[in-house]
């Protein structure tokens, strides 16, 4: 009762301070040289290892990446990176697109007869190539420093043997009916097998063998490349091809066409990481910097043109104004992210010139009514602004969409409800991954939202590695997004969603959060926590936002049910006094609360006046931070 009375004191107290003056839970990070941040405090650590080593951003980043992979945060090493990498060399922020893509026999009507309205959430099936060993291997060789066997020092340390935290551990038992029906998982995971508990406890040293050996391989790869002359780069690349073209892709394959997959020889040899130009727009001075449209980042740039339309400082931090006209301005953009998002190296072509310009921004915020939730709101048609004519006018008129993009009655009438339960609805809509932060003195900066191969995982034979389950994120109807559909060879539109920015012409902030379909709602809240609200970075990270329902899920069920957006839902934090929740209900809201509802998000400030690195790492969960 006492610790309940402090809580809400502290609370009461923090509402009326000015925003800037307000206490955080966790302090803010201070480093000179440095900054590590990811989701485990363990994995931090070995992110600061490698700066100890004299390593730089990318190197430190890579064995962050690594070390998640190996503790299954949310991730393994079968899943998929996404990384922007601020180039202090050429003073640019690029873009690394390690997805995976869809094996050759994953077609529509593959799933289709299968009875899948979206491809599984688990198991075999739902793998995408492995793209995190790919898109590490390359950034390593092409912007690290170290060697291979420097950077997975950590991972292998810890797949020798490390005591599990709580988190994973409970996420193993609670999953061990499915891993129960992969042997290759059961063996790893289930560590105490005909137990009334079969998973590892918390503190138990987790033994990963056949993984160690698989990383042990790419190693020795490298050495031997080494001996026979090649550079570093050369031989970082022989460890690539060893897990994509020799005998652990062998291994690979073997392991999941065995339990049912589809994944080939032919698949993992085509694939390949790409560096991308990022997508940027400038709000208020300050030019902000996504991934492609591959993944959901643009919505955070489509929301920062809408809102650019409004003076949101004036409206005060988390008022019923402010929130209100942030949930409708996601709204809209999520709307078009739903129906116009896809992979960008696949036909038909994105209209993405259209969807970021200010133009059609203007004309989205227009749409926004100022006093009531509108549960209408749909794509609009982004193609006059770079054009051309929209090509899908009859898809959208099948949907029941009014084709006068200025109107407000776009949502079909399936779109209006979801039989899911809020839990499991929730649930699907956090679905979390981690991030991973790093920032050096010589200005190399690595923003990062590894994902894919989350417990409860399917690991593919004797290499110890768990397999992607992105393949849920694609739709097999090209109702819902005929930019999205299921095709081989293809990659999924992703909730994965790094961000950078820059403020003439200096970084400013770098960040990334875990979380679904939240990761842009957490990202743009915090970037305005900053922006508009002077809020520091350890203040932004730990303040109430609110996320909306009003979208569809990228992850979960197989039935259009299980997907389907709740429009006026809206999760607003425990604190959330009784005045703003009655002016919301009067706007029509149906309002759920949470005692966190920050993100989690982890991001560096760059204090160019002192010369130092600001870290904000959230008080989510375990997320940790590093600075010297």
């Amino acid at each position: 009762m006492m610790k309940q009375l402090v809580s809400a004191l502290f609370l009461s107290a923090v509402s009326v301070l000015p925003l800037a003056a307000q206490q955080t839970q966790k302090p803010v990070l201070h480093g000179r040289n440095w900054m590590a941040i990811t989701g485990k405090p363990l994995a931090a650590t070995a992110g600061a290892m490698i700066f100890q080593k004299g390593g730089n951003a990318v190197d430190a980043a890579c064995a962050m990446l690594a070390a998640t992979c190996t503790m299954w945060d949310t991730l393994s090493w079968g899943g998929e990176t996404q990384a922007l990498i601020y180039n202090p060399k050429t003073k640019k922020v690029i873009a690394i697109n390690a997805m995976g893509v869809a094996p050759g026999g994953a077609t529509v009507d593959f799933f289709k007869s299968k009875g899948y309205n979206f491809p599984p959430e688990f198991g075999p099936l739902a793998a995408t190539t492995p793209g995190t060993p790919g898109g590490l291997l390359y950034m390593l060789a092409s912007y690290g420093t170290l060697s291979l066997e420097q950077v997975l020092a950590p991972a292998m340390e810890m797949a020798a043997g490390y005591p599990i935290e709580a988190q994973a551990a409970g996420s193993i038992e609670r999953g061990k009916s499915k891993i129960e029906q992969w042997p290759y998982s059961k063996k790893v995971f289930l560590t105490h097998p005909g137990e009334k508990r079969e998973a590892p406890e918390a503190g138990e040293i987790f033994v990963q063998k056949d993984l160690l050996s698989t990383l042990q391989k790419m190693v020795a790869s490298e050495k031997q490349a080494l001996k026979q002359g090649k550079n570093r780069k050369q031989a970082i690349m022989a460890a690539y091809d060893r897990f994509y073209k020799g005998d652990i892709a062998r291994e690979f394959v073997r392991g999941s066409q065995e339990q049912g997959g589809l994944i080939t020889m032919d698949d993992l040899a085509k694939w390949k990481p790409l560096e991308e130009e990022p997508l940027m727009v400038n709000y208020k001075g300050i030019d902000v910097y996504k991934l492609q449209q591959w993944t959901q980042g643009p919505v955070m740039l489509q929301a920062l043109n809408i809102l650019e339309n409004f003076d949101l400082k004036s409206m005060g931090y988390n008022s019923p104004k402010y929130i209100h006209t942030l949930y409708q301005a996601m709204n809209l953009a999520f709307a078009d992210r739903d129906f116009y998002y896809g992979d960008s190296y696949a036909e038909p072509r994105e209209p993405m010139k259209g969807l970021l310009s200010k133009a059609y921004a203007k004309q989205r915020a227009g749409l926004i009514q100022y006093n009531k939730n509108d549960p209408n709101i749909g794509p609009g048609d982004p193609y006059p602004f770079e054009g051309k004519k929209n090509p899908y006018i009859g898809l959208l008129k099948e949907r029941g969409y009014d084709l006068d993009f200025t109107s407000r009655n776009f949502a079909p009438v399936h779109d209006m409800t979801s039989n899911l339960p809020d839990t499991a609805y929730m649930e699907r809509l956090w679905l979390g991954t981690t991030s991973v932060e790093a920032a050096d003195k010589e200005g190399w900066v690595v923003s990062m939202t590894p994902s894919g191969g989350w417990l409860p995982a399917c690991i593919a034979g004797k290499t110890g590695v768990g397999m992607s389950q992105r393949m849920q994120s694609f739709v097999l109807d090209s109702a819902l997004n005929p930019f999205n559909v299921l095709a081989p060879g293809k990659r999924p539109r992703v909730t994965l969603s790094p961000s950078m920015a820059l403020k003439d012409g200096k970084l400013f902030l770098s960040s990334a959060v875990q979380g679904g379909d939240t990761q842009d709602q957490n990202l743009l809240q915090f970037f305005l926590n900053v922006t508009e609200f002077g809020m520091n970075v350890q203040q932004a990270t730990e303040a109430a936002n609110f996320n909306t329902n009003q979208l569809w899920l990228s992850l979960g069920g197989t039935k259009t049910a299980d997907r389907q957006p709740k429009p006026g839902q809206i999760l607003l934090n425990d604190n959330t006094s009784e005045e703003v929740r009655s002016e919301l209900k009067k706007m029509g809201y149906t309002l759920s609360f949470g005692a966190r509802t920050s993100g989690p998000v982890n991001a560096i400030y760059f204090d160019w006046k002192h010369g130092s690195l600001w870290g904000g790492s959230s008080n989510h969960g375990e997320d940790y931070g590093i600075g010297w």
